[in-house]
């Protein structure tokens, strides 16, 4: 128990984030260690080619500029599939024609409501550039996509309809471009999701057949040889990212990044290790659980993957890999 000692982190002006989280390990600092094992457990999960890799995230830090990095994570074809909420697919189109803006965590709601200004902690939002836009925008595809014939969608066809009618600044968009299946089990849950409904009551043929992704999501399941994740959040992105992965033994690699405490019983809260029990996470998985904001925390993981995934491709040929 008592083999490696703590050491003190040294940091000077040539120092980069991947280093600093490196000594972290060794550090002994609480949670600072926990970010350690977290990066060096993506750098292993991105590094093997026989990995199937999910991400799944909640909807809110889409709306903030972590969008950015999870968009260059499915860009650079980091993950194979994503796991979300209807709220990240409602900030993403969103954010794609209008914009949000700093704002305070103490600012009067009542004076925001007059004014017609969501507030989302400590961002706002124009009613204008949400729900009106929202409307616009998903009418406008699904109308294209019932022209077209289509009669019945699942929640990742959806998804990617959506995200080939995006600009570039979308992970929707590049989701889409790169065939990477975007799975919204919550769908009915938003703004998107309220739109199919209204869609549904002038188009009575059209159907949404959440059946589908289930049998996209089972396929991996059975086929896949390893897989892991990355949990932004917890709730029914992380939920099912779980479940699905008890039908073949558990993940092999996982890291989940939480505010929630466990001591309520809520899956939210529910340690990483906690899923061992449930079959959900394999007992000898790397995995971890790393308490802290995802808009804090992912910037500076991602450039220790960032790094990894470039020495992947150098090791590969300079070829992308394609994952499970």
């Amino acid at each position: 128990m008592l083999e490696k000692k703590v050491r003190d982190l040294s940091i000077d002006d040539g120092s980069d984030a991947c280093s600093i989280i490196a000594q972290m390990f060794d550090a002994g600092g609480f949670m600072a260690r926990n970010l350690a094992i977290a990066a060096r457990i993506l750098e292993d999960m991105l590094k093997d080619d026989k990995c199937f890799r999910f991400i799944s995230f909640v909807g809110a830090p889409i709306a903030t500029g972590l969008r950015g990095v999870v968009r260059d994570m499915l860009k650079e074809k980091m993950f194979d599939a994503v796991i979300t909420t209807c709220g990240a697919l409602d900030h993403d189109i969103a954010r794609s024609s209008a914009d949000y803006y700093a704002g305070d965590f103490g600012i009067d709601d009542a004076m925001l409501a007059d004014e017609k200004i969501h507030r989302l902690g400590n961002l706002l939002i124009p009613l204008a550039n949400y729900g009106p836009l929202i409307e616009r925008k998903v009418q406008a595809v699904l109308e294209e996509v019932y022209a077209d014939g289509t009669r019945e969608c699942s929640s990742s066809e959806i998804c990617k309809a959506i995200g080939m009618r995006l600009d570039e600044s979308s992970f929707l968009y590049w989701a889409a471009r790169n065939s990477i299946p975007v799975f919204v089990p919550g769908i009915m849950d938003g703004a998107v999701g309220t739109q199919l409904w209204l869609f549904a009551q002038r188009h009575r043929d059209f159907r949404l057949n959440l059946f589908k992704d289930a049998d996209m999501l089972a396929e991996v399941a059975f086929r896949a040889e390893r897989t892991g994740a990355l949990m932004l959040g917890g709730g029914i992105a992380k939920h099912h990212t779980l479940w699905w992965n008890q039908f073949r033994g558990g993940l092999d690699y996982a890291v989940y990044i939480t505010t929630a405490v466990e001591y309520d019983g809520s899956l939210s809260g529910a340690l990483v290790r906690e899923a061992i029990s449930w079959g959900k996470v394999k007992q000898d998985a790397k995995q971890v659980t790393v308490y802290g904001e995802a808009t804090l925390l992912l910037p500076f993981l991602y450039t220790c993957m960032l790094r990894a995934w470039k020495e992947r491709e150098w090791s590969n040929g300079g070829k992308r890999g394609e994952g499970g």
